[in-house]
């Protein structure tokens, strides 16, 4: 059995961007790291709900009637054949290219003028709307090629049969310079009481939860490897988030007590910036807000802002676990990182009072 998760208290790196990557020294955050890290990302929060807002319309981008699978494959294959000359010092693969990883990837862009930024799918379905932000998209599987200074983690375990084994192939698309990074879950977190937790709280001890151990364990092949981790609490923005699927059912049987963290996607993909900037080997850092909400008090304030076409009606469960509080302090604290939104209540633009 590993141990707990290790503090991240390392030394900031010194080092200037434009030095090539080999010549500087990193330092690492953790000796060897715990065999207790995290679990599933926000869906193990919530049940699956609809993807848009009762009250926003989202635009979605359209493919084409030119861009056919034929021409998706043609994508792939132009990146499966690329040399390791053709990727530079601030090239990005995203593995999992959602709705984060997208964000991720425009502010990526904005941050390094020029660089180019490859999207790994496990299918192609969505190569189209990739090509047309930008993303220049691969097929899983497809590109044992050229490795990458920076990699970044965030497809769902749900599609995976062997997640650990994913991670592993993306640490070996890393080619060690730049920084190799997964999002994880502070589901991974051992509290159900409503109770305080931060970076180094103890984790579900593995073999206790068959879901939390396949994060867990994905974490270690991570942070082995060098790359560092981000669990992550509950994603929402105006069309996603537990907000929205509470609200297209009105009401449901849990409990209104449950607290959850929550943190915008804006404020996620920001942080995912922060951390791959430093470059640092081997951290475990946490996003959230640090303004908790019960589950009651989210929906009191999503009514309360009149920003929806409906209104939700009720809790009226009375049992079941609480939930957790969680403090990401050390983490901005170490990477000077502030969130865009600071609390749901303000991104409403409600008062915290």
């Amino acid at each position: 059995m590993g141990r707990a998760a290790a503090p991240l208290l390392p030394r900031p790196i010194i080092a200037q961007f434009h030095l090539h990557p080999h010549h500087l020294v990193h330092q690492s955050c953790l000796p060897y790291l715990h065999a207790t890290a995290p679990v599933a990302a926000a869906s193990a929060l919530f049940a699956p709900g609809p993807t848009s807002s009762p009250s926003v319309r989202v635009s979605r981008p359209r493919r084409h009637a030119s861009m056919s699978a034929a021409a998706d494959s043609s994508s792939s294959i132009a990146v499966s054949s690329l040399s390791p000359e053709s990727i530079e010092h601030n090239d990005l693969l995203i593995v999992g290219p959602g709705v984060l990883g997208r964000i991720v990837a425009e502010m990526w862009k904005q941050e390094y003028p020029g660089c180019k930024v490859y999207g790994q799918t496990a299918t192609t379905d969505h190569h189209s709307e990739l090509t047309d932000i930008g993303i220049i998209p691969s097929l899983k599987g497809s590109v044992p090629g050229p490795k990458f200074p920076y990699v970044i983690f965030c497809a769902p375990p749900y599609r995976s049969e062997d997640y650990a084994g994913d991670l592993r192939v993306a640490a070996s698309n890393w080619n060690g310079k730049g920084s190799f990074l997964f999002t994880s879950s502070t589901a991974v977190y051992d509290c159900s009481d409503n109770g305080f937790c931060s970076e180094d709280s103890p984790c579900v001890p593995i073999g206790q939860s068959t879901r939390t151990d396949v994060l867990l364990k994905a974490e270690n092949v991570v942070l082995e490897a060098g790359g560092c981790v981000l669990r992550l609490v509950g994603l929402y923005k105006s069309d996603r988030g537990p907000h929205v699927y509470w609200l297209s059912k009105g009401t449901l049987d849990v409990r209104p007590d449950h607290i959850l963290n929550l943190i915008h996607y804006e404020d996620a993909a920001s942080l995912v910036i922060s951390i791959m900037k430093k470059r640092l080997r081997s951290c475990i850092f946490v996003g959230c807000d640090n303004e908790p909400l019960s589950r009651l008090e989210i929906m009191d304030r999503v009514n309360r802002s009149r920003k929806f076409d409906t209104q939700f009606h009720g809790f009226t469960g009375t049992d079941g676990p609480l939930g957790k509080r969680m403090d990401n302090s050390k983490t901005r604290a170490k990477l000077g990182w502030q969130p865009k939104y600071p609390s749901f209540t303000e991104f409403l633009g409600l008062s915290n009072l």
